[in-house]
């Protein structure tokens, strides 16, 4: 068996402000929160890494002292579900994300940054 794709971890300045923000994104919820670490999840898989077969992957948001100084390496793309491409966009905006240039040129994605920066994407397709 291969291995399985279960958390993601991100770094940042305010582990609570950032995962509530993905939480709003996501429609996740908080799964736990000690000293500097919060991680969220799917609330329809709680079980998480401890269930056979793929599973969302919860997202781990770390307090680390430095910032972030250059475009991110690794983004998550999201799809969204219930509504299309533009709509999302405005929904992500008004939780607090902004537009971000990478580079990417004339493409079917929105690239925006979170509250701390972080690039991600918004896809055109809708996936259930």
């Amino acid at each position: 068996m291969a291995s399985k794709f279960t958390e993601l971890a991100i770094d940042c300045a305010d582990p609570v402000s950032l995962a509530q923000f993905w939480c709003a994104v996501l429609g996740y919820q908080v799964l736990d929160e000690e000293d500097g670490f919060v991680t969220i999840g799917s609330p329809s898989v709680p079980e998480g890494r401890d269930r056979p077969g793929p599973v969302p992957p919860t997202l781990g948001f770390a307090r680390v002292p430095e910032g972030k100084t250059i475009k991110n390496r690794l983004h998550i793309d999201v799809n969204p579900t219930d509504r299309d491409q533009d709509e999302e966009v405005r929904r992500l905006l008004d939780l607090g994300a902004r537009y971000a240039d990478v580079g990417q040129g004339d493409v079917s994605w929105v690239t925006l940054a979170d509250p701390e920066g972080n690039e991600f994407c918004v896809l055109a397709t809708r996936c259930p």
